[in-house]
């Protein structure tokens, strides 16, 4: 018997730090690329367009989640259990039902998007005149489908140096095909672009998940249902928890455009899209790498704890400065990514900002739970989710406009961050350790701070005290950062951000 010896603290975070800095990587190219296709968008439909473009996405989101049935999440698990036990055999037959079950489900959800291509149409836009659009959009959900299950056997495998490739490959070819369909003919083609988008995606996925498994095994009728079966019951929970997210999300949306219009649902596009981008990075690195890793030691409680408590620290240590960057930034943030016609969502961009802050605090817990395999517990506290965010958003928004919707969301991840603690202490035990309570003591403050700097001065000596707790908080990330990895760092540099934090 082989034993599998857990990696020392340092070692654990320098993975950590790896993986992250494999995706941030490839998310910082597309920021770059964001800067690039949002500013033409911005410039070439107005607030109307992107709204109209984010309603769009939003359909085609909550189409996905609920054609997907959540295989290729509980994919990933399956996948990672398998690897986590060096069984081949497995790996390869799940590697193999997943692409049949995505081939089909995509077919089976762009046919049910088409067929109620009606009925969304008058529900999100009040009228039929985009019906078209949405039968259009069946195509994007095929392609995103197919595109997904070939991810999800990369992920599983933790392949983080492909899945970065993919991640700067897919944006770089969404950016080439989007840009020119919308210059040639405006807002006709918002919809074609989405579809472009999802085609292109595919073409990176299959050619590195084609590298993993180059012969798959044959596979009797009864193996085949036998890995389904395991797929689509784990499947369930994570298609609720997408159809849930998305359907929030898409509520939302569908509350602002009542209450302000498309212009509004235009700038709430615009914020959202910002609010995430660069915790973005950490958030998908999380899942990329992060989940994989947990499932393959959840039935070990302490090890589960550790690995969630340093994976909390380091998203910390990365997110804090450059969230505070953006809160304190929020308004020259809005003009280079889209125009000054957009800088009526510079207040929701800070709450949203706010909220995710709190989501990187949330998340590593929220893994505890899906690595356990607590579908029941999974699946209620994303319905409670749903109903607190837009329960808040259809409040908050009647009572403040726009910016109701980013307060929503900061509330949602103050209540979710309280009962995903008490839910996670109850099955492991868990507890914050002292450095994270240390480091959330820094940033949330710090955070709610530089907000209200901005609600209640004048912008100039907000500013000044914005950019003052940016440059503290780096300092001190890059200090602590340095004092878990002293291996990576030169002595000299190590000894001049010491003296500085």
């Amino acid at each position: 018997m082989t034993l599998r010896m857990t990696p020392p603290s340092g070692q654990t975070y320098t993975q950590i730090l790896k993986s992250t800095m494999l995706m941030g990587g490839s998310s910082l190219v597309n920021v770059a690329l964001s800067i690039i296709r949002n500013k033409a968008l911005a410039l070439l439909l107005g607030p109307e367009g992107v709204g109209l473009l984010g309603l769009y996405g939003a359909i085609l989101d909550i189409a996905q989640a609920i054609a997907g049935m959540g295989v290729s999440s509980s994919a990933v698990r399956r996948v990672a259990e398998a690897a986590g036990a060096g069984d081949g055999e497995k790996i390869a037959q799940s590697a193999t039902a997943l692409r049949r079950i995505s081939l089909v489900l995509g077919l089976l959800g762009g046919l049910m998007l088409a067929a109620l291509a009606f009925p969304v149409s008058k529900f999100t836009f009040g009228d039929y005149q985009h019906a078209g659009g949405v039968v259009l959009l069946s195509l994007a959900v095929f392609f995103r489908l197919v595109s997904a299950g070939q991810a999800a056997l990369i992920q599983g495998l933790r392949g983080i140096a492909n899945l970065a490739r993919i991640n700067v490959l897919s944006g770089l070819f969404g950016t080439i095909v989007s840009i020119p369909l919308i210059y040639l003919f405006g807002e006709q083609a918002i919809v074609p672009s989405l579809v472009a988008i999802a085609a292109v995606s595919v073409l990176p996925t299959w050619w590195y998940s084609k590298q993993i498994s180059t012969h798959p095994q044959p596979m009797s009728a009864r193996q085949f249902g036998r890995e389904a079966k395991s797929l689509f019951r784990l499947g369930v929970a994570f298609m609720a928890s997408g159809l849930l997210t998305f359907g929030a999300a898409y509520a939302i949306r569908i509350i602002v455009l009542n209450e302000g219009g498309v212009v509004a649902a235009g700038l709430y596009q615009a914020a959202w899209a910002l609010g995430g981008l660069y915790a973005g990075f950490i958030l998908q690195a999380m899942g990329t790498d992060f989940y994989p890793r947990l499932t393959a030691i959840a039935h070990n409680d302490a090890e589960c704890n550790r690995l969630v408590n340093e994976q909390a620290e380091i998203s910390l240590l990365l997110a804090g400065p450059g969230l505070l960057a953006t809160l304190t930034l929020a308004p020259l943030v809005m003009s280079l990514f889209y125009s000054a016609e957009f800088h009526g969502a510079v207040e929701l961009l800070r709450w949203i900002c706010l909220g995710m802050m709190l989501r990187i605090v949330a998340w590593p817990m929220g893994f505890i739970v899906l690595a356990k395999g607590a579908q029941t517990i999974f699946f209620w506290t994303e319905v409670a989710a749903t109903l607190v965010h837009v329960g808040l958003g259809w409040l908050l928004v009647s009572e403040f406009g726009t910016s109701g919707a980013g307060m929503a969301f900061f509330g949602l991840y103050v209540w979710h961050s309280i009962l995903i603690y008490v839910i996670v202490h109850r099955l492991t035990g868990f507890r914050w350790s002292p450095a994270n309570r240390r480091h959330a003591l820094l940033f949330l403050p710090a955070s709610g701070l530089v907000v209200s700097v901005f609600l209640f001065l004048p912008l100039w000596p907000a500013t000044v005290i914005g950019f003052v707790a940016v440059a503290l908080c780096g300092l001190y990330s890059l200090r602590m950062l340095i004092d878990l990895l002293p291996e990576s760092v030169p002595a000299t540099i190590r000894g001049w951000i010491t003296k500085s934090a």
